[in-house]
């Protein structure tokens, strides 16, 4: 399939594929809202239900005390539950 042809989410599928991104860098890559980013993530996540690959997600992480036992794995929390750092990664996410 021709690249112009390919919607946003093949292509954020394919880039998956080949190395883990955090939303924001997808959104950045992209060129769109980190939410919509998100959205396309959580979609590839179902569309690959069928199949033998898999979306794998790297929990968000305190940098400060290292907590990433976070109760959701896709969006960014504001703040650590644990030490209450507003130091906390995004989720990173790849296909596997």
């Amino acid at each position: 399939m021709r690249e112009a042809s390919r919607t946003t989410r093949q292509k954020i599928a394919d880039r998956l594929r080949e190395m883990a991104m955090e939303a924001g860098e997808i959104a950045n890559e992209f060129d769109i809202r980190t939410s919509v980013a998100l959205d396309h993530v959580e979609h590839i996540a179902r569309s690959l239900d069928d199949t033998d690959e898999q979306l794998l997600v790297s929990p968000p992480t305190c940098q400060e005390c290292g907590f990433d036992e976070f109760d959701d794995l896709i969006n960014r929390p504001s703040r650590c539950p644990e030490c209450k750092s507003e130091s906390v990664s995004e989720p990173a996410f790849t296909i596997e």
